[in-house]
């Protein structure tokens, strides 16, 4: 742009109002140069974190270079890009409801959760490994979204979240109160023996009401779209290890939440630990 050439002696508006084109011209070329560098950073992020939206992809960046960048320009140039998210159709049935075991009603659905550690959230879900399935539970705190135990097995057995809770527990934190489906593998008298050793209170989710649990279910569909789908595990071996490290250090550490702050689970507890 002549503009751009002769700026370097003589002032940006003199040379506008001489050649008749409005200043805000020079300054949008410069802006398109900058986007240039842009797309691609949205590129790289997008392909690292495939699942993230156009405003947590805009925290992302913030959080990299220390730069705020608008959430629209973001938006747009995801749009232009065909970097949109797709979402994946789901889903093997891993509740079974129909048993005899004890109900206990949702104690969780009104309730305000300010505090780590006043619910805990637990939930099953499959992974395909071949021709064969494994089983994933997990247990979460709802406030921080820490997972606080986890497991998988080769079956729906009751060891599956015995194990997972327990592991919870030994994290040397205990909830308030407990909340899950209504599935076997949580009303059975092992696992409500395990709860209320503790001194938990227990809640479930109504029958056919899976947005009830619906912190689990959020953790259990990322899972699936930011590690399993992107994964061709070789055995069980491969699963474990590939599975330990997306929760233990990709979701823990390193993935950013809106509903926390774009902070990532480990560093929302910190924060809220020293603000006490």
């Amino acid at each position: 742009m002549i503009v751009q050439e002769l700026s370097e002696k003589y002032p940006v508006t003199q040379l506008c109002e001489v050649l008749g084109v409005p200043r805000s011209s020079y300054y949008y070329q410069a802006a398109a140069t900058d986007e240039t560098k842009l797309k691609s950073e949205i590129e790289r992020l997008c392909g690292e974190w495939p699942t993230y939206g156009y405003r947590r992809i805009s925290r992302q960046l913030q959080r990299e270079s220390k730069e705020v960048v608008n959430d629209k320009v973001v938006r747009r140039l995801m749009n232009e890009l065909g970097l949109q998210i797709k979402r994946n159709a789901r889903k093997r049935q891993t509740t079974d409801s129909n048993h005899a075991c004890p109900r206990y009603p949702n104690l969780v659905l009104e309730l305000e959760i300010d505090r780590p550690d006043q619910v805990w959230v637990s939930d099953i879900t499959y992974i395909r490994l071949g021709n064969d399935f494994v089983y994933l539970a997990i247990v979460m705190d709802v406030f921080t979204r820490v997972i606080r135990g986890w497991h998988l097995g080769r079956s729906l057995h009751q060891e599956l979240t015995l194990t997972a809770f327990t592991k919870a527990i030994a994290s040397g934190h205990t909830p308030t109160i407990h909340h899950s489906d209504q599935g076997v593998q949580y009303a059975a008298a092992d696992y409500i023996t395990l709860l209320t050793t503790h001194n938990i209170t227990i809640s479930m989710a109504e029958v056919g009401a899976a947005w009830q649990n619906g912190f689990a279910e959020r953790f259990m569909r990322t899972l699936k779209e930011e590690e399993v789908a992107l994964s061709d595990y070789r055995d069980f071996n491969d699963a474990l290890n590939q599975i330990a490290r997306f929760i233990d250090d990709v979701y823990l550490h390193k993935r950013i939440h809106s509903a926390l702050g774009y902070l990532t689970p480990i560093e929302f507890e910190r924060h809220w630990q020293h603000a006490r």
